[in-house]
């Protein structure tokens, strides 16, 4: 293959047609972007789109414009802001990291891998893209989308997860000291926008000259997986209590675990059937429905049933705030309780 060529031909389309992301400075620019605002954006990119990170990181940068700035903010604050964004353990290394970066660094960001990566919750692939796009290292990044990507320029035989090490050789033989962060933003939007999972745009990509898998006429067909097994599916109660004023009655969750320090519904554990979880209180309990929820490893079916209950060991809060400060799933549940 010829490297020099294919790198010129993906810089040129990607100078071209990068996507305008607010975390991002221009390609061409000759500014690079603040380590604070890529770390940030890679952390809430490892769950959820483009789109759907945009807003949080909007919010998030706006309420804590510096990595001092959220690093002195109150955990139940930034987890009532990270409310959608998927696991909470993310949020809370995010901040020890904020921490850190502040306390042992004077707010100033290690600017390695090595230095990244020793910072809580920082992994390899953040660590990676933070030092290519913030700082200029000729760091070898690799997403899912940068996995697609080699396993159709390649034509890549082995099936996920087995290919991981091979895709990773490969994407690093394609790195160099020229444009590093470009690079790794240029193969990002790749996949994103014409190298999709399914029906990849071969006409408009500017690199299908060099792909193996367009060649054999089936790029789609790639990379090839190991079918995985269902997603299994647990059941629970989730109790919507609410007083004389209107208030809805909450519980801090234990910092372990899932959701763990958000607040919360009151409900069963998650491997009961409705039948068998006995409310919290004495109630005249109405059975409202049901909602679902998918976490990465698990389908969540809760049974929502509500009451006008007198509990002071609650957490008594107005709706508009519970929505606010509630996870996504109990939002669902909240909500359901109260059509």
């Amino acid at each position: 293959m010829d490297v020099p060529a294919l790198r010129a031909a993906l810089l040129t389309w990607y100078d071209a047609e990068a996507r305008g992301l607010p975390w991002r400075s221009p390609p061409g620019s000759g500014r690079r972007t603040e380590p604070y605002r890529v770390w940030l954006s890679e952390v809430m990119l490892q769950q959820t789109t483009t789109a759907h990170a945009a807003p949080y990181f909007h919010a998030f940068t706006g309420r804590w414009p510096t990595v001092a700035d959220l690093a002195a903010a109150p955990d139940a604050d930034v987890m009532a802001a990270w409310a959608g964004l998927g696991y909470y353990a993310r949020a809370r290394n995010m901040l020890k990291a904020a921490r850190a970066v502040a306390a042992d660094n004077g707010g100033v960001f290690p600017d390695t891998e090595a230095g990244l990566l020793a910072l809580p919750g920082v992994g390899a692939y953040t660590a990676a893209a933070v030092a290519a796009i913030a700082f200029g290292r000729a760091s070898n990044v690799v997403d899912g989308n940068v996995e697609r990507v080699m396993a159709r320029l390649f034509a890549v035989e082995t099936p996920l997860p087995a290919a991981r090490p091979e895709l990773r050789r490969l994407a690093a033989s394609l790195v160099a000291d020229d444009r590093p962060g470009d690079w790794a933003q240029a193969l990002m939007d790749l996949g994103a926008v014409i190298c999709r999972p399914k029906s990849p745009s071969c006409g408009r990509c500017p690199v299908s000259a060099f792909c193996a898998a367009f060649r054999t006429g089936d790029p789609a067909r790639y990379p090839l997986k190991v079918k995985t097994a269902d997603r299994p599916r647990r059941h629970g109660v989730a109790w919507v209590m609410s007083d004389a004023q209107g208030r809805i009655g909450l519980v801090r969750r234990p910092d372990k675990g899932l959701l763990g320090g958000m607040l919360g519904l009151p409900t069963s554990d998650w491997s009961v059937a409705a039948a068998d979880a006995a409310p919290p209180v004495a109630a005249d309990w109405r059975d409202a429905g049901s909602v679902e929820h998918v976490f990465t490893h698990f389908a969540l079916s809760l049974r929502v049933h509500t009451a006008h209950v007198h509990a002071p060991d609650l957490i008594w809060t107005d709706v508009d705030d519970a929505r606010r400060a509630l996870p996504t799933v109990f939002r669902k549940a909240l909500d359901r309780g109260l059509g």
